[in-house]
């Protein structure tokens, strides 16, 4: 399968600083990609090169072999940046007319595809009302919508959960979920458990230097469950969950998180065996994950 972003020795500085140094990857079309990394890491500066919007101090870029910005991408790709907003002087169907003209609709096909970016996004009531008069997660999924027109190959969302509570963010969930067989999502997030559910590949960017992919479906002979227990003794939790057949190692990731490796050769089911160690001795535990949490995988796993 051929890349369709191709980023080779970046680099961008502003000033004498290095916000990007040295920066190499790839991205092919398919699931959506996460982008994760502290503050200051780079995520931005990278989102608004790959947007076109900043030009690297060295380097290439490439998006389906064109440089970012080129006239080429128009209807390819697309962006919400975090700090989007609606015009609050224009109706919603208004301004999604609007944006659709500017990517050469006629007026009635404009019309056409305001609509069905919002039926995309379950907004299709809201077109004659105002931004104002919208909630904030209604808000956010007027601007995917906006990133939808034009059926763009590639979007680029920065942060798009954040402020948004539990429900409008399962919501963002399924937008993206549901475009997926014909968009590639690329996803900066703070929000290490919505990429988890989302994104099988997650780009670590750390003081502006990409780290190696991360998969979140790593290949590897032994498997791994994470529990998060109600609070008992440390070690008489991991002496009782390594008697299970089949464990080869239980860690202590943070208190009342254990991290159980096993094989799975010698256990398939795993998980039931550990729940119902568990119920033998009386212990309430309040999740039970298959694999690391992504949190452990990018920041903290050196395996």
């Amino acid at each position: 399968m051929s890349s369709i972003i191709q980023c080779q020795n970046l680099s961008h500085y502003y000033a004498s600083k290095a916000a990007l140094n040295d920066v190499t990857f790839e991205v092919t079309s398919g699931e959506p990609v996460g982008l994760v990394g502290p503050n200051g890491a780079g995520k931005t500066t990278l989102l608004n090169i790959l947007c076109g919007f900043l030009r690297p101090t060295s380097g290439v870029v490439k998006l389906f072999g064109c440089s970012p910005g080129a006239a080429e991408l128009i209807g390819k790709v697309s962006a919400l940046p975090q700090d989007s907003k609606l015009d609050p002087g224009f109706t919603i169907a208004e301004q999604l007319e609007f944006y659709a003209r500017l990517q050469g609709f006629q007026t009635h096909q404009a019309r056409a595809e305001a609509v069905r970016v919002l039926e995309a996004v379950d907004l299709d009531a809201i077109g004659k009302e105002k931004p104002l008069a919208l909630s904030h997660g209604m808000g956010k999924r007027v601007l995917i919508a906006q990133a939808l027109i034009g059926n763009p190959q590639i979007v680029i969302l920065d942060e798009p959960t954040a402020g948004l509570d539990p429900v409008n963010t399962r919501n963002i969930r399924s937008v993206i979920s549901e475009q997926v067989s014909s968009t590639t999502f690329i996803i900066s997030s703070h929000h290490l458990e919505e990429l988890d559910r989302l994104c099988k590949r997650v780009l670590l960017l750390d003081n502006g230097q990409m780290k190696p992919y991360q998969t979140i479906d790593a290949d590897n002979q032994n498997l791994f469950l994470t529990v998060q227990m109600e609070s008992y003794p440390d070690n008489e939790v991991i002496q009782t969950l390594q008697a299970i057949d089949g464990v080869v190692d239980v860690s202590s990731s943070q208190k009342n998180e254990y991290i159980i490796e096993y094989n799975p050769v010698l256990q398939s089911r795993m998980d039931l065996q550990v729940m119902t160690c568990l119920a033998e001795k009386h212990w309430n535990y309040r999740q039970l994950l298959k694999g690391k949490s992504l949190e452990e995988k990018l920041f903290f796993d050196k395996g």
